[in-house]
């Protein structure tokens, strides 16, 4: 059994809950509150601009050429696409100006791992955005009631074969990276996987919420206290 079947056996519970979930439901049958998507498209553009660092960061540590090749690529080609379809829906992105906390708690996170984490792991780490959405398009594909949908440019992307391309060459790298390391290493790399599909669950659980910081978080500097 390769890496990649055993890391996904070990979130097979997770995605179900990622199915489940309102927004998704809605999503489906094109019954999503605009609003509602619109505050996801912009905390998604916010997640992105943060992911393509980390993508730009990891081909960087990458060894052989052609991995580091495909991270750029994924940094360059796959968050322009996917910036491009969220301009599509919303124009003002620029006007947010704050993280949700589940937003900004996920792009530490995968900064963290990028920093302070062994490339396996990092790379494990930034595998669920691109697999679980995968997943998750193909599912709404197979199970939309009408093609009908104002979301349905959303659908089609990540239920593209391009998409999926850049999926597989994702999953094939961690497959290799994981053939290469020990049973500690593989074991870390699941658990990083793991947890970054846990906050897939709660980036879109948030957005649904439309979260919001509980306490107010501007804070008001003062010049003359240096």
């Amino acid at each position: 059994m390769n890496w990649s079947t055993k890391a996904w056996a070990s979130i097979n519970e997770i995605y179900v809950q990622i199915l489940d979930l309102p927004f998704l439901k809605e999503l489906i049958d094109g019954s999503l509150n605009q609003e509602t998507f619109k505050f996801y498209l912009k905390q998604d553009s916010l997640y992105l601009a943060e992911f393509g660092k980390v993508l730009a960061g990891i081909a960087c540590k990458l060894e052989k050429a052609e991995h580091r090749e495909s991270f750029l690529n994924f940094a360059k080609d796959t968050v322009a696409v996917e910036q491009a379809l969220h301009r599509s829906y919303v124009n003002n992105l620029e006007s947010v100006v704050e993280a949700s906390p589940s937003c900004l708690l996920y792009t530490c996170f995968i900064h963290k791992q990028l920093a302070t984490a062994p490339i396996e792991e990092a790379v494990a780490a930034i595998l669920p955005c691109f697999w679980i959405y995968k997943q998750v398009g193909d599912y709404i594909l197979a199970h939309q009631f009408s093609q009908e949908n104002p979301y349905q440019n959303w659908i089609n992307t990540y239920g593209s074969e391009e998409f999926n391309q850049a999926v597989h060459c994702a999953i094939n790298i961690c497959n290799e990276l994981a053939g290469q390391a020990t049973p500690v290493v593989q074991n870390k790399m699941i658990d990083s996987f793991v947890l970054a599909s846990k906050m897939e669950w709660m980036f879109w659980d948030s957005a649904y919420k439309r979260e919001e910081w509980s306490v107010n978080s501007k804070l008001e500097y003062n010049e003359e206290v240096q």
